[in-house]
């Protein structure tokens, strides 16, 4: 691709897949690639699944290095509230990159989806903040949302389960 992207245009998800799959094929445990002002670095730790971390081209190494110790420790402190089994499955919708969840489309309002509801193919299920961009997550099939398996405000990492359909 030759045009760059703007900070307002969502991360792809496929590319961060794709660079996911990359390391797992090729035993990396990072890589880096950089179009324009964005920049993505995928690293995986040798005892956990692959971790991202976006960042734009003119930031300092710092705040990358920063990001993964951010996520990781809200993360850790949900943990024990969660059913980890259930953030395990196979069918649980995922997220598609690293960011802050958020179930509702402003503070205050309505939720996207509760517990119960029908939704459609294609219907936002909440949205991710990365890199000050809101990326909403749409339900890739139709169904009936079972559990939400994170809270608002939430940071999550590439991969968690998000929302488990019945």
């Amino acid at each position: 691709m030759t045009t760059s992207k703007s900070p307002a245009e969502p991360i792809d998800p496929k590319l961060v897949r794709k660079l996911a799959d990359i390391l797992k094929e090729t035993e990396l445990t990072e890589i880096e690639v950089e179009q324009g002002d964005l920049k993505i670095r995928v690293a995986r730790q040798l005892t956990a699944a692959p971790a991202v971390a976006y960042t734009a081209a003119p930031v300092a190494a710092a705040p990358v290095a920063a990001a993964p110790a951010a996520v990781a420790a809200p993360a850790a402190e949900a943990a024990p509230t969660t059913d980890s089994a259930a953030k395990s499955r196979k069918d649980a919708i995922k997220s598609p990159m690293v960011g802050t969840c958020y179930l509702s489309p402003q503070p205050g309002a309505a939720p996207f989806i509760k517990v119960g509801d029908r939704v459609k193919q294609g219907q936002t299920l909440l949205i991710i903040e990365a890199m000050k961009t809101m990326n909403p997550i749409p339900s890739p099939r139709e169904g009936v949302v079972a559990e939400i398996l994170v809270n608002d405000a939430q940071p999550v990492e590439f991969g968690e389960a998000l929302v488990v359909f019945e």
